[in-house]
């Protein structure tokens, strides 16, 4: 599936000063930025997990998965909670905007340079006024490994190649 050729509804948000926007078939809820508990030995970009209703659910923090620098706390500062496969994880942003609808037009083809992230982080770029959204692939920003990473108990041994 190409975002290029289907339309839909995205919530859009703000990191480090870039406009960004997810499908919003994969958005469970946006909660206000509260006191996140460390996990030794996490990923780096996984900031902490909070407890949603009980379950301990991992917060990334986009900016440092996108190789820009740990995402600064502030007022307006929210927590995605996305569902990815079997889990919910939640997702560091500076600011929630609104949910926007996007037509087949309106969305072209990712650029092989020039957004700051790696463009297989990117299904699509959205116009907007005079400028773009940057469109993620959700699926490659939460990877299946490194979901597997984060749901695999602190200090466990990776698995070895030797069963093959």
């Amino acid at each position: 599936m190409s975002i290029s050729t289907e339309a839909g509804r995205f919530l859009t948000f703000s990191l480090n000063g870039e406009a960004y926007a997810l499908d919003i078939f994969h958005v469970t809820e946006i909660i206000e930025y509260r006191q996140l508990t460390a996990v030794p030995m996490a990923p780096d970009f996984v900031r902490g997990v909070i407890n949603l209703r009980g379950r301990a659910v991992p917060v990334i923090d986009l900016g440092i998965r996108f190789g820009q620098g740990p995402t600064v706390v502030g007022r307006r500062t929210s927590i995605i909670i996305v569902h990815n496969g079997d889990s919910d994880i939640g997702i560091l942003v500076d600011i929630v905007n609104k949910v926007v609808g996007f037509g087949a037009a309106d969305v072209e083809p990712t650029p092989s340079f020039g957004t700051g992230i790696q463009p297989e982080f990117i299904s699509g770029m959205a116009r907007r006024e005079n400028d773009f959204i940057i469109v993620l692939d959700l699926e490659r920003v939460l990877s299946p490994v490194d979901v597997a990473e984060l749901s695999r108990p602190a200090g466990s041994a990776e698995p070895s190649d030797e069963s093959q």
